[in-house]
């Protein structure tokens, strides 16, 4: 079992208070690259859900909001908890991920930015008085709290994800409500520890609740006083969401799956192309909803595109991340170990060709799936339609501009595409074509704090980060005042 000092208790956080469930209901965690049992957390109840929300809407302030020094404090305490305990939380996400010591600890400084963003920019959020007066009249626009929010979190990004949509909420002024996913509670614990020992939000403010979605999610669609959720997951539980939210016309900010197409020219610097894929591809053992799932490789360099790529893939490492001296930790578990290694059958059977990794039937046990690049793919394939969630880089042929802006959007999907060329009009072409709300030409690089990120079509609405996201957990609220 799992032993941190900022694990001491295992249970929810309801009003200020730690919280177990009441009939001692609780789920196991395991650690994905030993298959070990590390830890049992509670699992709350519908009643304490509903508890939760009830502390969240006391802690809610609208005639007498809390100030925006006061919201700033909450999140410069919270980013300096996190830095000051890297080590000890990646250490925990990394047990319960399995991504590689070093991926998870970044993964904390990445979730400290947005606190720090948000702590620098919030008074954005102030109220300001239009130099306009229509109707012989002052026109004060407020940003009002939107109330208690559900904030749903995936298990890809344990710190990151929340950190996006919590720092947003707090300097909103707007209590919240957090389901992590079941799979990677305990980083999420940790970060309730230190907001308990180092913040001085008042009781409410935060609220965890561990357990089935089904339990946990049919309260946070169903109650009145959770007017907002932000949710990160599949685009399958996103439109279910838009759904049992309806009748209620709840404010929804939603990150879903992606299909992220990675253009190669004929122009592109191949090994910055190649580099920034690897780096793009394999993150989280490549279980990012933003890396790389069509790879697009013009045909004239199509042969030594695809020889470096095999090169490097070929150095890297695979094992269990807590060592911190491998490329590539274990897949979250095995649906997803299973899921990429259909992609790669189907793929071989109708014709692609292994260039790096290993035959399906050499897999082994476990979790730990070799990083693998297949060539020849085409449209029909699982790994062309599908998001893939896992090590496999499919390569496609394209001859023309025209011909791989259609493939690249190709797809119900648009969150995240990537464009390597040498020709700034082509890129700047490219990009406008690609119906993808990030688009990164020469880098694969993904979401900042500092800029909006969020989906098209089938991947969302809302964005996270930047000024965009920072105002997402606001209602603008005009007041004219007549002389």
């Amino acid at each position: 079992m799992i032993e941190s000092p900022l694990l001491e208790k295992l249970n929810g956080y309801i009003g200020g208070r730690w919280t177990d469930n009441a009939q001692g209901n609780t789920f196991d965690v395991f650690n994905p690259a030993t298959g070990d049992v590390i830890a049992k957390v509670a699992s709350m109840s519908e009643s304490e859900v509903e508890d939760a929300v009830a502390a969240g809407k006391s802690a809610l302030r609208l005639t007498s909001p809390y100030s925006i020094e006061t919201r700033r404090k909450w999140l410069e305490d919270i980013r300096d908890a996190l830095k000051a305990n890297k080590e000890e939380v990646g250490r925990i996400l990394c047990m319960e991920h399995g991504k590689p010591l070093h991926e998870a600890q970044g993964e904390v400084d990445y979730a400290a930015g947005f606190f720090d963003y948000c702590s620098k920019h919030i008074q954005a959020l102030d109220a300001h008085t239009i130099p306009e007066k229509p109707k012989d009249c002052t026109w004060t626009v407020h940003y009002r709290p939107v109330g208690v929010t559900g904030l749903i979190t995936p298990w890809n990004f344990p710190i990151g994800m929340i950190a996006k949509k919590l720092s947003a909420a707090l300097a909103a002024g707007c209590p919240s409500v957090i389901k992590p996913a079941s799979e990677t509670p305990l980083t999420m614990i940790a970060l309730f520890t230190l907001m308990d020992q180092h913040t001085d939000m008042p009781d409410g403010m935060v609220n965890l609740v561990m357990g089935k979605a089904s339990v946990i999610g049919k309260v946070l669609c169903e109650s009145p006083d959770v007017p907002m959720l932000s949710f990160t997951g599949s685009t399958e539980v996103g439109r279910k969401l838009i759904v049992d939210t309806a009748d209620q016309v709840k404010k929804l900010a939603l990150e879903l799956g992606g299909n992220a197409p990675f253009i190669v020219f004929d122009d592109a610097d191949l090994d910055a192309a190649a580099d920034n894929l690897i780096a793009n591809k394999f993150r989280g053992g490549g279980q990012t909803c933003v890396c790389a799932n069509r790879i697009f490789v013009h045909e004239k360099v199509a042969d030594a595109f695809g020889e470096k790529l095999a090169e490097r893939v070929n150095k890297m490492t695979v094992g269990d991340g807590i060592n911190g001296d491998v490329d590539l930790g274990p897949l979250i578990n095995k649906a997803g170990f299973d899921k990429v290694k259909r992609h790669l059958e189907d793929a071989l059977e109708q014709g692609a060709s292994l260039v790096a990794g290993k035959q399906p039937g050499d897999l082994g046990d476990g979790l730990f799936f070799p990083p693998t690049v297949i060539t020849d793919v085409t449209r029909d394939m699982c790994c062309y339609r599908e998001e893939t969630f896992g090590p496999l880089v499919p390569m496609a042929l394209f001859r023309t501009e025209e011909e791989v802006i259609e493939a690249g959007n190709d797809t119900e999907f648009g969150l995240a595409s990537y464009v390597f060329t040498g020709d700034a009009e082509r890129a700047q072409r490219v990009a406008a074509g690609l119906r993808f709300g990030h688009c990164g030409w020469n880098t694969g690089t993904g979401p900042t704090p500092e800029a909006p990120f969020g989906g098209m079509k089938a991947s969302g609405t809302g964005r996270e980060g930047g000024l965009e996201g920072l105002f997402e957990f606001v209602e603008a609220q005009t007041v004219p005042r007549g002389f």
